[in-house]
């Protein structure tokens, strides 16, 4: 599924960053909280497509937000307060400037929003292949 293998592609460039040099490379840091939106988005996007398949009532439409609590509704999401903290962060990301702020948002990149992304991956892999057919 093109949607599942878009945010896998773009998973797996997070997954990759350094962290440790975006300390001392502002340009760096910049493009992890970038690659972090541009995962989020299609994070969500996907698991959107995926619920459809299931025939998830509601999941045609909907913000970021609605997506995420009909998954957890669902059991697509395991941990909706990490879900929650993430989609507020990715909102005001664009207006971070202060330095403590970029240190706390790559923190919880590192350390919260990636590990949820893999769960998210895992899980939509589980159920893309429940829901059997070519999917493509």
């Amino acid at each position: 599924m093109k949607k599942l293998d878009n945010f896998t592609k773009c998973l797996n460039v997070l997954k990759n960053a350094d962290f440790n040099f975006a300390n001392d490379n502002e340009i760096y840091r910049t493009g992890v909280i970038g690659q972090f939106n541009l995962t989020f988005e299609l994070a969500w996007k996907a698991l959107q497509a995926v619920l459809r398949i299931h025939g998830a009532e509601g999941a045609e439409t909907g913000s970021p937000r609605e997506i995420f609590q009909l998954g957890y509704k669902f059991g697509f999401v395991e941990d909706s307060a990490v879900w929650l903290t993430m989609l507020k962060k990715r909102n005001t990301s664009v207006h971070i400037y202060d330095d403590d702020e970029i240190d706390e948002m790559l923190l919880l990149i590192r350390d919260s929003f990636t590990p949820a992304f893999v769960v998210l991956q895992n899980t939509l892999e589980k159920k893309l292949e429940e829901a059997g057919g070519d999917w493509a």
